[in-house]
């Protein structure tokens, strides 16, 4: 494998869509029909706290409070 092999890997990672997520302020579970991903801002449902997604470079999911 190549270093390109695993920019195209980390690239697909962070791309990745996500479908739902765990209020980090309050722990609900938000579904959400279209999806979100990097750089996207989304909000609870439950709690009204918007934050900004960020995805790691191992495709975990990351909630920064705006």
């Amino acid at each position: 494998m190549d270093d390109h092999d695993d920019d195209d890997s980390s690239s697909r990672r962070r791309s990745r869509r996500f479908f739902d997520f765990d209020c980090p302020t309050c722990s609900a579970n938000n579904p959400m029909d279209d999806g979100f991903r990097n750089g996207d801002e989304i909000r609870c449902y439950y709690c009204s706290m918007d934050f900004q997604v960020r995805v790691t470079e191992d495709g975990g999911l990351k909630l920064r409070e705006i």
